[in-house]
């Protein structure tokens, strides 16, 4: 029997800096680059798995007070920090693990945005980095 998963109450870490309260969305992709091993003769092609290339990206809104997220994001563009994402704030476990970027690279963050009558919010991404998925 099929269940549905949904984001109802994640948590949202940068840089050990809880920004769940100012999240709306996030997703961190897996990745492993493909090689491709095709030799002469073969009539279909073959692959091997190359270097991780993970990903984290997430929307926030932007707000600009001590320990939020613009203090918090700023001094990281241009450097790799850890990134965590959790399902729910409910204890870890096999089904609500902890998902980890380390080392995950920003290379840029929008400073000022938005439209009259509108929360300002910003998509920011994370690229790279040692993915790990803790699970007690």
């Amino acid at each position: 029997m099929a269940t549905s998963t949904y984001l109802t109450n994640p948590v949202v870490t940068v840089n050990s800096v809880a920004l769940t309260g100012f999240c709306t969305s996030a997703e961190m992709m897996r990745v492993q680059e493909s090689i491709d091993t095709t030799a002469f003769g073969q009539s279909s092609r073959e692959y091997s798995s190359g270097l991780a290339n993970n990903e984290c990206t997430m929307t926030l809104f932007l707000t600009y007070a001590a320990a939020e997220v613009y203090a918090t994001l700023k001094s990281l563009v241009g450097t790799r920090t850890t990134v965590t994402l959790k399902p729910t704030s409910a204890a870890t476990s096999a089904t609500n693990p902890v998902l980890t970027l380390t080392g995950a690279y920003l290379e840029s963050l929008p400073v000022l945005t938005g439209s009259v009558g509108e929360m300002s919010q910003i998509d920011i991404t994370f690229t790279g980095g040692v993915y790990t998925e803790v699970v007690v």
